[in-house]
């Protein structure tokens, strides 16, 4: 059975403009590939994606279409570039959209949509932040369902202030980004494994019930 990974690459740049985040996300991709990964990557920015926590803003929104894109994927990895010391503001609104997935509940077992997929993180930029970015990203990302194996984040900063971002740096000879780029690869590739020999089976539905009888 296939694997199938999405990436959502969070940029503030519009395609055709060369983004830093595609260039790392790219690398995560091919070494997902050489491990028999298959793999998409939607630069949301491209995207009419409207503000809202629902999962269909209405006329015009093309955020229901990327969303049963993420639906379908086994493996899907948030990337962005660090603005201001936190991640970009698309990537803010990829996980606002999201929010709308919890509406979205089995209506056996209440699991959100997110239940059952691999989540990591990919960061990119010029200063600190990569860790505030991966922290909540990836507690976000648990929120709506997913499972979050050790080490699926892989980033690369440079020096605080305006410099060289990931390219213009070399980032592709940078040994921690390399060696977190493969630990992303095998790990997220293992959480697809683990869950599909051991699918989560909590019962949301009647766990929720069980809390409204003992609260007030």
């Amino acid at each position: 059975m296939s694997i199938d990974a999405l990436f959502l690459n969070c940029t503030l740049k519009p395609s055709p403009r060369v983004s830093n985040t595609q260039v790392l996300v790219d690398k995560v991709a091919r070494l997902l590939g050489e491990r028999g990964v298959v793999s998409e990557t939607i630069r949301v920015v491209d995207h009419r994606v409207k503000f809202g926590v629902t999962s269909d803003e209405g006329e015009g929104d093309e955020w229901p279409g990327i969303l049963e894109r993420i639906k379908a994927c086994d493996i899907l990895v948030i990337a962005m570039p660090i603005w201001f010391g936190v991640r970009s503001s698309i990537a803010q609104l990829v996980m606002e959209r999201l929010d709308g997935t919890y509406a979205e509940g089995d209506s056996v077992t209440g699991q959100y949509p997110l239940y059952g997929k691999v989540a990591g993180v990919i960061v990119t930029g010029n200063e600190d932040g990569a860790h505030d970015c991966c922290a909540n990203t990836l507690y976000n990302l648990t929120h709506l369902g997913c499972m979050v194996p050790p080490n699926v984040d892989c980033y690369w900063v440079g020096d605080a202030g305006p410099g060289p971002s990931y390219i213009d740096a070399g980032g592709d000879g940078h040994l921690y980004t390399n060696r977190t780029a493969r630990y992303m690869a095998d790990n997220l590739l293992w959480g697809v494994r683990a869950l599909r020999a051991t699918p989560i089976l909590t019962d949301l539905n009647a766990l929720d019930a069980d809390a409204r009888a003992v609260s007030r």
